[in-house]
């Protein structure tokens, strides 16, 4: 028998220093750094070491002492479980800091370019509600946050329609309410899940890979046109039409409705046939005087506001002067080369 590795220790009223990637922030132990999900720089907490690496440590904070002023109130009630939102609990102010922190230290250290100026981070005008995708997940057992071991699940309505959580492929927190896109966002998502449970409809179970209802994606453009795609494992022209039919009377506002048949045993759509069931095969998008169609495959930059913003530098950087040759190398809806052209 190998011998069975020694436990982590939780270690007492560590100070967070700094931020990282992916929503965690910095402490050290040991002359190590350690990284911990949902606190920020300026905690002191209590953080159980749960993985070791060659060089660095991994924990969870078990109990803050102190709490950062950098630390702001979360709006929405899944954060801390969900994983869609990192720093929900950090001023923006202090997020962008950080941000702009992270780039310059990789080129700089980590790099090993010489930046002699860097011209600050460009902060976007809305912290929420500016996404304009957002793809939901069907599950028959969705993820308890107040589980216990005396839960009858015999009477219990476990179908969830939601995010995965962080790192758990076959866990789904069903949502509430989002604050990533605008309504009405939420209401679709949540007519569509109180329409199957009235009606009986089975969501998709990922291990038996049984259930009818899959996925749910829904794009907008900031000239207010609405896509959903609805995501079927099977081709049930009845169940279908009841689900959309349901949607195209409750929301005229959706101007592109449609539905993927994926019997497959993963979610990608991408190779699969997209059915038009109501509306325009396409949403319309515009930038300054642009126009871009906008189909159910289509790349195109989640926060529509801020893409504009990125592609203002870009062209002060490139100062054309109109008798140049531009090569878009890597394109998605081509909004780059038109905005620069």
């Amino acid at each position: 028998m190998g011998r069975k590795k020694r436990p982590l220790p939780l270690v007492k009223e560590m100070e967070f220093i700094d931020a990282a990637a992916e929503g965690k922030a910095v402490g050290k132990y040991n002359e190590k750094v350690v990284f911990v999900p949902y606190v920020v720089p300026g905690d002191v907490a209590d953080v159980q070491l749960i993985r070791k690496k060659k060089s660095f440590l991994e924990g969870k904070a078990t109990h803050i002492h102190k709490y950062s002023e950098r630390r702001t109130e979360p709006k929405c009630v899944h954060f801390g479980v969900c994983g869609g939102c990192k720093w929900q609990n950090m001023k923006y102010a202090d997020q962008l800091y950080f941000k702009e922190k992270q780039v310059v230290e990789g080129l700089r250290r980590i790099g090993k370019i010489e930046v002699p100026e860097i011209r600050p981070i460009l902060g976007s005008a809305e912290d929420y509600f500016y996404r304009n995708k957002l793809e939901y997940t069907f599950s028959n057992m969705r993820w308890l946050t107040e589980f216990s071991k005396d839960i009858d699940f015999a009477d219990r309505n476990m179908n969830g329609l939601g995010f995965h959580i962080p790192k758990m492929w076959d866990r789904i927190l069903d949502i509430e309410n989002c604050y990533l896109q605008p309504n009405p966002s939420n209401d679709i998502r949540l007519a569509v899940k109180k329409y199957a449970d009235e009606n009986k409809l089975e969501f998709y179970d990922v291990k038996k890979r049984t259930g009818f209802l899959r996925n749910l994606i829904i794009r907008n453009t900031s000239i207010v046109e609405w896509m959903v795609i609805l995501v079927v494992r099977e081709d049930d022209k009845e169940k279908v039409d009841g689900v959309l039919n349901h949607l195209a009377d409750k929301f005229p506002e959706i101007t592109s409705l449609m539905y993927v048949v994926n019997p497959k045993t993963n979610d990608t759509v991408y190779d699969l046939d997209v059915e038009l069931f109501k509306g325009k095969a396409y949403i319309m998008e515009e930038m300054e005087g642009l126009k871009f169609k906008i189909g159910p495959k289509s790349f195109y930059q989640t926060n529509s506001k801020q893409a504009y913003e990125l592609y203002k530098v870009a062209r002060e950087f490139a100062d054309l002067q109109g008798d140049e040759i531009v090569y878009d190398l890597y394109t998605g809806t081509g909004t780059i080369a038109n905005f620069v052209a």
